[in-house]
């Protein structure tokens, strides 16, 4: 018994120092420059690595900060072969609201979108989670 309950806790202490990331599934497009004003700092500049928050993720205005890891896992609309690029994840800071009517989950920058995928796209499927 002394040897099984030893491996049982080894498992149990491996399962707890492993982080296990539950990736949201949706949708991304890209905006362009000028990013100021935005919804949640005005006209602060906050750099290229930011987002808008649609709806689904917007929060009543608490995304505004969140950090989001972004992942391309393919294209919508069939019109570029291979969309996703390099290692297809970039992290981004929410800055904005996408209001409604908005045609992705989140709205990147265009250097952001760029980044992960062709932007001849327009639109791509992603995973992400919150940093």
């Amino acid at each position: 018994m002394g040897i099984w309950f030893s491996f049982a806790n080894v498992i149990l202490i491996g399962l707890g120092l492993c982080a296990l990331v539950v990736a949201d599934k949706g949708t991304a497009t890209f905006y362009t420059p000028p990013y100021v004003p935005s919804s949640c700092d005005g006209f602060k500049n906050e750099g290229t690595m930011i987002a808008a928050a649609s709806d689904e993720i917007w929060d009543s205005k608490r995304a505004c900060g969140r950090v989001y890891k972004v992942k391309c896992t393919g294209g919508t609309n069939n019109g570029v072969e291979h969309p996703c690029r390099g290692s297809g994840s970039v992290t981004v800071k929410i800055v904005d609201y996408c209001p409604a009517g908005c045609r992705g989950t989140i709205d990147l920058s265009q250097e952001a979108f760029e980044a992960i995928a062709d932007p001849d796209e327009g639109k791509i499927t992603i995973d992400y989670h919150q940093v």
